[in-house]
């Protein structure tokens, strides 16, 4: 039995810091473990602008702890009114490293996003003639549309429209919840990658609503029928460079969690890596954590593995219930089974 298991450090390709006193509670949770992260663009207001960004990028630098090593992978929310020569200006600079795509509504702070794909066709055109990767919050907002099945909607309606209108477009379908999102991606092996939380690969949405509705297992998209999760388990076990972890990491204080209409999102910086050996090791996959970890994402994206390396160790990991923030108590993803190893 493996008692020690030591990989290159990890990068996480999806992640939410907020901002503020937020940003300053939460961020230590994840530059503790993690080297780089493609940093979320839906603050209030959004960072549409490389001015945008680069405030943000310093306002994340000067709140990393002393003696952490973590560096901030920016990216542009793009709107309809998105300038092309301004995400182009923002990726000579080195600046960003990719545009966030959200669909006008699904998800946290997502109201400037995007109704009518046609108006960004020709940001999309620039990206692709510059090699800029678009990430995608992959579901339709249509109110006909079963929560259940906005995914699979969107692969048919937006995301395979576009790819066909894009060919040279570099995509990456963030926290992919379903089989369908699987199938699509083995069966498409140019310019496509996917992201896989952590979350999703533990729970499916009987952990959101057996027993009474748990607030904290909430999250957009949200946890789907145990035949998906699966199914995210056999990708992310895999092997396969097209998937690589991508956490979407999202605090929220307790108080905007419960509300009669809560926030979305799963709060797992501080415990994640604990959390994917316990998963791969159930699958029989530990030597493929630092795939899915730590190699596969930045061959996505065109850089470098990280060359600093972590140590996982078979000892039961200690972290707290809650991460206490100046705006309330945050709690930590509950995997609800017991963890065995600790980094």
């Amino acid at each position: 039995m493996t008692q020690k298991l030591t990989i290159r450090r990890p990068d996480d390709w999806h992640l939410h810091l907020r901002d503020g006193d937020m940003l300053r509670a939460v961020l230590p949770h994840t530059s503790r473990h993690f080297a780089r992260a493609i940093i979320m663009p839906n603050l209030v207001p959004p960072v549409v602008t490389a001015n945008d960004a680069r405030a943000y990028r310093d306002r994340i630098l000067a709140a990393v702890p002393e003696g952490d090593d973590f560096t901030p992978l920016m990216t542009l929310y793009l709107t309809e009114n998105t300038d092309p020569a301004d995400v182009a200006a923002a990726h000579a600079e080195g600046l960003v490293k990719a545009v966030k795509l959200y669909p006008a509504g699904a998800t946290t702070n997502s109201a400037s996003g995007v109704a009518n794909f046609s108006n960004v066709s020709k940001v999309l055109e620039k990206m692709a003639e510059i090699g800029l990767p678009l990430c995608m919050h992959g579901e339709v907002t249509d109110a006909d549309i079963d929560i259940f099945d906005r995914e699979s909607v969107f692969i048919d309606r937006v995301l395979d429209p576009i790819r066909r209108d894009h060919p040279e477009l570099r995509v990456i379908m963030e926290h992919i919840t379903t089989s369908n999102a699987v199938d699509y991606v083995r069966a498409n092996d140019t310019n496509l990658g996917a992201t896989i939380t952590t979350h999703h690969l533990v729970i499916n949405r009987n952990h959101i609503l057996v027993g009474g509705i748990k607030p904290h297992y909430y999250c957009l998209p949200v946890a789907k029928r145990e035949e998906h999760r699966l199914a995210l388990r056999d990708a992310a076990t895999s092997g396969d460079a097209r998937f690589f972890l991508g956490t979407d990491s999202a605090p929220h204080t307790d108080a905007n969690k419960l509300l009669p209409c809560g926030c979305a999102g799963c709060f797992t910086a501080p415990n994640t890596m604990a959390i994917l050996a316990e998963v791969f090791e159930q699958d029989n996959a530990l030597d493929k954590l630092e795939a899915f970890t730590s190699l596969n994402g930045p061959a996505f994206y065109g850089l470098a593995p990280n060359e600093a390396t972590l140590t996982l160790s078979r000892n039961a990991p200690e972290y707290p219930s809650h991460v206490d923030t100046p705006e309330g108590p945050v709690t930590i993803f509950d995997p609800a089974m017991p963890l065995n190893w600790t980094v």
